[in-house]
C-alpha cells in the first residue's frame, strides 16, 4: 500500500482573520524562490522588486524583516495571496526557512505582531 505525506493545506495557519479578507493581499513571489513555497510560509518583502521570498534575518535585501504569510503554495514569479495584517495564526503551522533556530523564529513572531498577526500556540 502506498503512503501518501501531505504538506500544509491552503490557510490551515490561519485561525481568524478580519472580515472581508482584509488581512489578505496578493503579492508576487521573486524569481529566485527554489522549489515551492509551502502555505504558512512566513516571508519578507525584496525591497528592490517588490517581491516576496522566504523570511531570512540573515538576508540584507528587505527579505530579512518580516513582511507575510503565504495562504497558499506557490512557486518563483507566481502572484498569489498572503496574510498582511490583523490575523491570528497557529504558531506550530508556520513554516520558517531551512535552519531557523529558535532565537530567530522568536523574533519572526515578533516581526508578525508588529503587522497585527499575533501567534497563538
Amino acid at each position: 500500500m502506498t503512503t501518501f505525506i501531505e504538506g500544509p493545506r491552503t490557510a490551515e495557519y490561519l485561525r481568524s482573520e478580519a472580515n472581508d479578507h482584509r488581512s489578505r493581499d496578493v503579492i508576487t513571489l521573486a524569481a529566485g524562490v527554489v522549489g515551492t513555497l509551502e502555505a504558512g510560509t512566513v516571508l519578507g518583502r525584496i525591497t528592490a522588486t517588490d517581491t516576496y521570498t522566504t523570511y531570512n534575518p540573515a538576508n540584507a535585501d528587505g527579505s530579512q524583516n518580516v513582511a507575510a504569510i503565504l495562504f497558499e503554495a506557490g512557486k518563483a514569479g507566481q502572484k498569489r495571496t498572503a496574510t498582511t495584517r490583523d490575523a491570528e495564526v497557529k504558531t506550530a503551522k508556520l513554516v520558517w526557512f531551512s535552519g531557523a533556530n529558535a532565537t530567530q523564529i522568536t523574533a519572526g513572531i515578533t516581526g508578525l505582531k508588529a503587522l497585527g498577526i499575533i501567534a497563538r500556540s
